[in-house]
């Protein structure tokens, strides 16, 4: 069970306060992530909230899919957004919680972008700020600049769409059930009881992704989530249906543009 270490009132429903609320924040780990266990804690909140993560890592579902938030990333969900968030590990961490009006100018959906030092900076000096009294001058200031960082930085590709359609659904739970599986995507049709060709229609019409690319996304997030664990490379490779671990760092650089030790750390 979910155990919050520091005790505070929830910000994130506040109508009334400053327009940005910073809080800091501690997780003890739940139990390991499966994407298909029940229930989801779904939930939302009238605040716009960008949950920033300094070590361990997290799932978010959503209801148009589900992403994974490593260290040194940060996952907006807009007001009233209907989500749930798996603890994978310890946690560390901090939120910003915007009013629905300011939060006008961001995202309208969910997603993941990197902590830019601004933004880290800015943070720092925010948490400071007093909870219950309006912003002054300065702090507004520092509000703008914040909602830009926000705004503008660019998105990381984290995110893993869901699809709608029932057998579709067969065959994309199975794969994150065994992301090593080596089916053939003639093998994974049957399995949904469609041709390979209706698949891959049917998964670039759901999910804007081709059947390819979404096992591949699949890989990265189980990948991300056993590394944040501490499973070596090495294991995580063959869990994934690797033939080797370069095979894997590979992949997993071209991705991300790191290797799985960097893009854990040094982001």
């Amino acid at each position: 069970m979910n155990k919050q270490i520091t005790s505070q009132p929830d910000y994130s429903e506040w109508a009334h306060g400053p327009e940005l609320i910073t809080k800091q924040w501690t997780r003890e780990p739940s139990r390991r992530f499966n994407p298909h266990q029940r229930p989801y804690q779904w939930h939302k909140h009238l605040r716009g909230q960008l949950l920033c993560i300094e070590s361990g890592l997290i799932h978010v579902r959503t209801e148009k899919g589900t992403w994974v938030l490593p260290p040194h990333r940060a996952g907006w969900i807009p007001p009233d957004a209907m989500h749930s968030v798996h603890f994978c590990s310890a946690l560390r961490g901090w939120s910003l919680l915007l009013t629905p009006d300011v939060c006008e100018a961001l995202p309208a959906s969910p997603c993941v972008i990197g902590i830019s030092d601004v933004l880290r900076a800015l943070t720092q000096r925010s948490k400071q700020w007093d909870k219950a009294e309006p912003l002054t001058v300065e702090h507004r200031r520092m509000l703008s600049v914040i909602v830009d960082e926000i705004r503008l930085t660019p998105h990381e590709s984290l995110h893993l769409p869901v699809p709608q359609d029932s057998r579709l659904q067969k065959v994309t739970q199975a794969l994150l059930d065994d992301p090593g599986n080596q089916k053939t995507v003639e093998e994974w049709a049957a399995l949904g009881s469609v041709s390979s060709r209706t698949l891959r229609r049917l998964m670039r019409a759901e999910t804007g992704l081709s059947f390819a690319k979404w096992q591949q996304q699949a890989k990265l997030n189980c990948a991300l989530e056993m590394l944040a664990r501490g499973v070596s490379v090495g294991d995580v490779s063959d869990k994934l249906g690797y033939s080797t671990p370069s095979n894997f760092i590979a992949m997993f650089r071209k991705a991300f543009g790191d290797s799985p030790k960097q893009y854990l750390m040094s982001r």
